[in-house]
C-alpha cells in the first residue's frame, strides 16, 4: 500500500471465479440462497448473459469482494455487494460501486439503485458518501413462486 497504488484490482469474474463467490458471501456475512438464486447454476447463467456486470475484487488470486450488477432497461441495480471481512474499510467496496456503475453506463444507464437490508447502517452510509439518496417514499414489495428465491 505505500506505493500509492491499490492493493487489489477490480476485473470480470470468470466462469471459474464464480465458484468462489457463496464462499465470500457466506465469510462476509450475506444472505445467501444457495437453492435459488444463488447457486452456482444460475450464477452461472446469469454471467453468460451479462459478463460485464458481474465484478470482483482480487487481491492476487483471492477473491475479496464481488459485486453484481443488473440491468433493468431504466435503471442500473447494484445487487450482491459484498467485502471480505479482513478487506473492509480499504476502498473494495468503493471501487467495486464505481466499476458497476462505469459498467451500466456503458449501457446507457443514467440513474444506480441498491437494495440493502435495513439494519445494515453501515453499508447504507457507505452509498450515501458515494452520493445515493435514501428513498422514503419507496416500498420495497416482492412475491415469489419459490421461497429458495
Amino acid at each position: 500500500m505505500g506505493s500509492g497504488r491499490p492493493s487489489f484490482v477490480v476485473r470480470n469474474l470468470s466462469e471459474e471465479d464464480i465458484l468462489l463467490v457463496p464462499g465470500l458471501w457466506k465469510v462476509a456475512g450475506l444472505m445467501y440462497r444457495p437453492k435459488g438464486r444463488d447457486s452456482v447454476a444460475d450464477l452461472l447463467e446469469q454471467r453468460a448473459c451479462n459478463p460485464d456486470l458481474f465484478l470482483g475484487a482480487f487481491a492476487g488470486h483471492k477473491l475479496i469482494g464481488v459485486s453484481i450488477a443488473t440491468d433493468d432497461g431504466r435503471k442500473g441495480w447494484i445487487n450482491r455487494l459484498a467485502v471480505h471481512p479482513s478487506w473492509q474499510k480499504r476502498g473494495v467496496a468503493t471501487a467495486l460501486i464505481g466499476a458497476s456503475e462505469e459498467a451500466l453506463r456503458k449501457r446507457g444507464r443514467k440513474m444506480f439503485c441498491t437494495h440493502i437490508v435495513k439494519d445494515n447502517k453501515s453499508s447504507v452510509a457507505l452509498f450515501e458518501k458515494l452520493g445515493y439518496k435514501v428513498e422514503t417514499e419507496i416500498q420495497y414489495l416482492t412475491k415469489r413462486d419459490d421461497e429458495s428465491y
